[in-house]
């Protein structure tokens, strides 16, 4: 794609992705509890959803959540909006989104997930799978954006849905994890779980300490307004500082829905998903590849192209990483903040899953992750976030464009220049990342220098 084609792709972007309208981001529907996500309106969201799925022959729909408070409140709220349009919904309780994703493609089901991920407890969203366990497509969310601009009106009394619940969902999410490596043996393990306050609190200890690990649990005492709060993986040096502290062998940070994970070392080294990506690289199926983000790291980039190793970008968002793997029948992608896929594990990412995969990957290192890490290292990589009043006129200047052009040419091969519009707010991302230290810093905040006076 030649440069100006790339510049008025992104333009295009911007002009869409800030749009007042527009209710679907890139994970789902979320926001505030008090404005955007308050209760009449995921009541109607509950609506439309069960009209336009009741139109592609569903009448099911499973409902799990993550511990905010506010998921009683938006339990009850998309309860009603289903049954008015005539849908059966099944209360899951607590559970990590990848187990309402296991649940939806098991049951052949419709899946929700009342979270926000990893954001605090005033925000909560809605997240959507189809009965084969993955995210709605942009053309199903578009049609539900549709319905929602109509007047909501329920169906006849005689054809209205029914609520149930399934008291054995943790249950059966614990053993598809178990079940899915059964040659894995964490017997005189030692390992530290950072549960975040949320979903993960319950499940997640049982599924390592059944498989025979020592486990020691922190963020794990969810009050429905902790959640995410100085814990989990947006958050890991609280993880980090304990680890220090303890004798474990490693720790595993999720973040509050359970769809991301970040992982500490013995040592107290914070690795990402870039890091983790690299380790179960190494186990590859023949004639597979791995699909990263624009966000990847180029020396995994590098490293991938050294041993033959095919690769791809996709757009940030595990969902755009997923698609791309369906594109090509490959099984493992994944983004540095933690969304890490194994498709011939699991339909969708799922913190736990990788958690395991890459415990089944190291176990030949003696569970050793530094050791697993030899011979790679990330380039330095400085990211700014940049709020400027128009976006826009930014992502079109020539004198703009002619920088970063320069920059690439100077980092050549080993760095490179990322410039991302933000999808929701007036910023514009700006990153830089280099082999040689100190360069990616010098580099990115000269050219937010220069976006602030264009």
């Amino acid at each position: 794609m030649s440069k100006l084609a790339s510049i008025r792709n992104n333009e295009l972007s911007v002009l869409s992705t800030l749009s007042k309208d527009r209710k679907f981001g890139t994970d789902g529907i979320r926001g505030p509890v008090t404005s955007t996500m308050n209760p009449l309106f995921v009541t109607k969201l509950g609506w439309a959803a069960g009209s336009i799925l009741k139109e592609e022959g569903m009448s099911k729909v499973l409902i799990g959540k993550d511990t905010r408070i506010s998921g009683y409140m938006y339990e009850s709220a998309l309860q009603a909006g289903f049954i008015s349009a005539g849908m059966d919904v099944t209360l899951l309780g607590p559970l990590p989104t990848p187990g309402v994703s296991y649940l939806a493609n098991s049951n052949n089901q419709v899946g929700l997930v009342i979270s926000a991920s990893h954001n605090l407890f005033e925000d909560n969203g809605i997240k959507f799978f189809n009965k084969d366990g993955q995210k709605f497509s942009a053309e199903l969310e578009k049609r539900i954006e549709t319905k929602l601009t109509q007047e909501m009106v329920a169906v006849e009394s005689i054809n209205l849905g029914k609520a149930s619940r399934m008291n054995d969902a943790q249950g059966r999410y614990i053993e598809f994890c178990k079940s899915s490596f059964t040659d894995l043996d964490l017997n005189g393990l030692s390992i530290l779980l950072d549960c975040a306050n949320g979903a993960t609190y319950s499940v997640a200890p049982k599924v390592f300490s059944e498989l025979g690990a020592k486990v020691e649990t922190i963020g794990s005492s969810p009050d429905g307004i902790n959640i995410n709060q100085n814990c989990g993986s947006t958050n890991p040096d609280f993880l980090k500082e304990e680890i220090i502290k303890g004798t474990y062998d490693l720790g595993i940070a999720f973040d509050g829905d359970g769809d991301r994970i970040l992982i500490v070392n013995s040592e107290g080294d914070i690795l990402d998903g870039d890091d983790i990506l690299y380790i179960l690289s190494n186990n590859l199926p023949p004639d597979s590849g791995v699909v990263g983000t624009l966000m990847t790291n180029k020396a995994l980039e590098i490293f991938f192209k050294k041993n033959d190793i095919p690769f791809l970008r996709a757009d940030v968002g595990d969902k755009y990483v997923l698609q791309k793997l369906l594109e090509e029948s490959w099984v493992l992608g994944g983004e540095p903040s933690g969304h890490i896929i194994c498709l011939d594990s699991a339909p969708t990412g799922d913190a736990i899953i990788a958690a395991l995969n890459l415990l089944h990957a190291i176990k030949a290192n003696n569970f050793s992750v530094k050791k697993s890490l030899e011979g790679f290292k990330k380039f330095p990589q400085t990211l700014i976030n940049l709020k400027v009043n128009n976006p826009n006129k930014i992502i079109v200047s020539d004198k703009f464009w002619s920088e970063v052009t320069r920059i690439e040419r100077q980092l050549g091969q080993n760095g490179r220049v990322l410039i991302r519009p933000s999808g929701t707010e007036p910023l514009i991302r700006i990153m830089v990342e280099s082999d040689k230290s100190g360069a990616s810093h010098d580099f990115c905040n000269s050219l937010a220098e220069l976006a602030q006076t264009i």
